[in-house]
Formats: C-alpha cells, sequence, structure tokens
C-alpha cells in the first residue's frame, strides 16, 4: 500500500477472532534502534524491525549522512555504526515523508552535528507543529530555524557548540524527552529532564543497550557525552499495533484471541490498563524479556465492557491508542469519559475531532471536548467514516465495524503504511472481512 494512492477500507461484522496473530515490530523501538545503530561503533543487527514507510523515512534519512544499511533475510536490519561524530552532510532536504517521530527524534541527533541540515515532510507533517522540539534545544545553543508559524521546514546549522542544561518539560511527550537525550549525547556537561508525567521510555533503555545508561537523579532523567558499542538488537510486536486487536476481540461475540510476542513496556501497555478497568478478558502468557524490554502473549477474550472515566494518569502513555479505545467505548455500557488528552489535537489529524465526526457517522452520541470527548456506547450502525488521511483512524473504525450492524467503509486509509502496512495482512490471516478499493497488492 503506498500513501501516494486513495484507499478505501470496507468492513463488515465477523462471526469470532479465532487463533494466533503476531503483529510487526514496535515503531518506536525500531525508530531508536536505527537511529542509535547509526551513530555506534561496530556493527549493530535489528532482527524484527518494522518495515513501514515511517521506518523507512528513518533509514532514507540516516543513509543520506553516509550510514551502510542493510536489510537481510529473517527480516534482519544490519548497520554500519559510524560513531558518535561520523555522520557526513546529505547532498539533499532529508524529506521525512509523514514520520513525526523520525522528524523529532532527528532534529535532537542532528542539533550537534558539524554541517546544515533541512529535514521536510509530506502536506501533513509540514503543519506539525515543531517549536516545543526547537525551543529546548535551541537552549542548549542548537542554531535552528523554523517557518513563522513554528512549523517545516526545518533548517539546522551546523557547528553549533551544544551545553548540556537541566529542563523541565511542559507537557508528557516521549519524542520531546527523546529529542533532548540525543542532542545531550553531543552536549558539554550534563543534560537533565524533568517529567510533568510518566512518558514512554524506550529511549533510556535502548541507550542502555548500546551501553550509554541514562541515569536517574531526584526525578530527572540524565545523560553525558558518550560513544555507544553496536549491539545485536531484537524487537517485540508493537502494543500499538495489538490493540486493534485487542479492542477486536473484546467487542466481537465468541473471539479468543493470542497475541504473539507483544512488547508490555510498562510506559506503553496503558491501554490495557484501560481495557481491563472497562471489564476486558485479557491475561498474559509466556512473560519475558528481549533487548532490555519486557515481552508476553496477550490473550483476549470477548467480553462485556462498561463505560469508564479514563484515569488522567494513563492518558499520556495510551495516547497513540485512544483513538481504539473510543471505538471500544462506542461498544460498552454507559458513558466513557476522555480528558486531559488535548495533545491528540495535533497528531496526524485533530483526532478529537475526527474519532467525534466518525462516531456520530456510525450512530453513537458523543460529545467533543477541549481536550477530550464524552463517548454513550450504544448500537453502531454502519455508514462512511473520513480517516482525514490519519492511520490511527482509519484502522480504529475498522475495528469497529468488525460488530457493527452494518458494513463500514473507511475512507482515505493510504497512510495505514507510515505505522502498520500489514494490517489488512493481518485481517485476512483472521478470516476477518475486509474489501480495499484504489490500492493494488494490499
Amino acid at each position: 500500500m503506498t500513501a501516494d494512492k486513495r484507499v478505501d477500507f470496507t468492513v463488515s461484522a465477523a462471526t469470532a477472532l479465532r487463533g494466533r496473530l503476531r503483529v510487526p515490530g514496535d515503531k518506536s523501538i525500531s525508530h531508536r534502534a536505527l537511529m542509535l545503530g547509526a551513530i555506534a561503533d561496530g556493527r549493530t543487527r535489528i532482527e524484527g524491525c518494522l518495515d513501514s514507510e515511517d521506518t523507512r523515512a528513518t533509514m532514507h534519512a540516516l543513509r543520506l549522512m553516509g550510514v551502510g544499511i542493510e536489510r537481510l533475510e529473517g527480516n534482519v536490519i544490519s548497520i554500519e555504526g559510524v560513531g558518535l561524530h561520523g555522520l557526513t552532510a546529505p547532498g539533499e532536504a532529508i524529506n521525512l515523508g509523514n514520520s513525526g517521530t523520525s522528524l523529532r527524534l532527528l532534529t535532537g541527533l542532528l542539533a550537534g552535528q558539524r554541517f546544515d541540515s533541512q529535514l521536510l515532510g509530506d502536506e501533513s507533517l509540514m503543519q506539525r507543529p515543531m517549536r516545543r522540539i526547537t525551543e529546548p534545544l535551541q537552549q542548549m545553543g542548537a542554531n535552528i530555524r523554523i517557518s513563522d508559524a513554528g512549523t517545516l521546514p526545518v533548517h539546522i546549522i551546523g557547528k553549533a557548540r551544544l551545553k548540556g542544561m537541566t529542563y523541565t518539560m511542559p507537557v508528557a511527550s516521549a519524542q520531546l524527552k527523546s529529542a533532548i537525550l540525543l542532542a545531550g549525547l553531543y552536549a558539554s556537561g550534563k543534560t537533565c529532564i524533568i517529567e510533568p508525567a510518566v512518558t514512554r521510555d524506550h529511549s533510556e533503555r535502548m541507550l542502555a543497550q548500546f551501553a550509554c545508561v541514562p541515569t536517574h537523579d531526584g526525578g530527572q532523567i540524565c545523560i553525558s557525552p558518550q560513544s555507544l558499542r553496536a549491539q545485536d538488537i531484537s524487537i517485540p510486536a508493537d502494543i500499538s499495533s495489538a490493540a486493534f486487536f485487542m479492542v477486536a476481540a473484546s467487542i466481537v461475540a465468541g473471539s479468543d484471541l493470542l497475541l504473539e510476542d507483544v512488547g508490555l513496556n510498562p510506559t506503553r501497555r496503558a491501554v490495557m490498563d484501560v481495557l481491563q478497568l472497562m471489564g476486558a478478558d485479557i491475561t498474559l502468557e509466556d512473560e519475558r524479556e528481549i533487548s532490555g524490554e519486557p515481552l508476553a502473549n496477550v490473550r483476549v477474550r470477548h467480553s462485556r465492557l462498561k463505560g469508564i472515566e479514563i484515569p488522567v494518569r494513563l492518558v499520556p502513555i495510551a495516547i497513540d491508542e485512544l483513538p481504539v479505545l473510543m471505538v471500544a467505548a462506542a461498544y460498552a455500557d454507559g458513558e466513557t469519559r476522555l480528558r486531559r488528552a488535548a495533545e491528540l489535537r495535533v497528531k496526524e489529524s485533530d483526532r478529537i475531532r475526527t474519532m467525534c465526526e466518525g462516531l456520530r457517522a456510525i450512530g453513537i452520541d458523543v460529545e467533543e471536548c477541549r481536550d477530550g470527548m464524552h463517548v454513550r456506547g450504544g448500537t453502531v450502525a454502519g455508514g462512511t467514516v473520513n480517516s482525514f488521511g490519519d492511520h490511527r483512524i482509519a484502522m480504529s473504525f475498522s475495528i469497529a465495524a468488525l460488530a457493527a450492524s452494518a458494513a463500514i467503509t473507511v475512507t482515505d486509509c493510504a497512510n495505514v503504511s507510515t505505522s502498520f502496512p500489514e494490517f489488512a495482512g493481518c485481517f485476512r490471516s483472521l478470516g476477518l472481512p475486509i474489501i480495499i478499493t484504489g490500492a493494488r497488492d494490499v
């Protein structure tokens, strides 16, 4: 599936989800493993790296800066690391497509380089706010320019002398934290970060795998410049991708589904916590750890869900899964309330608005709030939903159709390939009814 073609999904009700499914590797971990492998000393091998348009954007950027990256058999990526100071000037502006993770993390990585660089993206990415990232980097001494509107293009002027600092993040954002940590590898002295709330800690865990262990001191996460050592990395299945099928198995009668090798990082598993608060039947099997990340097989059986007020403490660490959790809310008894989720408005789409419009289009009563929504569970009808080119909206409403009273057509789904190109294939492997129009070889 390619994001430059119009793609629509039409999904009908399913009888049950049964069997076993392994979704692709974790997107967040894949990005970080690629970037750290590129600036490590030696050869890094990454097993289970997500192959999506977003991760390809990161690999494209690294290749432009002189990093040798090869895809081997068995979904293994081999990276010839160039060392902390071995990146070279790209011969062109770096186009990152729709990948916000690539954009924000690379801005931090490039802030301390000796060469100039420019970051671009597709129409959606060009509109994403960047001051949250660029302002703290500028406080460290980075020479970065963005548009007057605070958006792309990002121009990074090389040879800046970065200085470590202690920075209190104004919002809970793992991408902001990661950008500062990466810049801290090139700063003089210690760089420390204070989070307003816990965010996903894949960067800290991955840095430790590459022999650069961040310290935790009095609630601060600190890093000092040091070389990285190449490693063999294994990446678990992405819990954000597995979440779609957790919700699907929860709402479709008769379901009993085992999701294999799902990453269960404590800063990512909030989607399971929320579903269990709603009454979902979820159990764990074969819990273990690989490359510093916990994982397990997750068994999900159909259950009757109930509306809840989603705990505010879980919102930052379930931010990517909130759209599909609102689908679960549509099938729950009673009202589900989501608040303190204004971050959803600055994703690939305004996800508060797009989710509310989509839920209304399939017969669900929903109230849009400034920083969330109130969803009143009911009968999900068929209809047509516009995903506005947002991959998580497209996949969420595809899941909603699996227990609806009639088929749902979700339009503008091409960008599903940015994070989960095997989404339709997973549907088919489980025998779920999906018709795709507008693309070949999906």
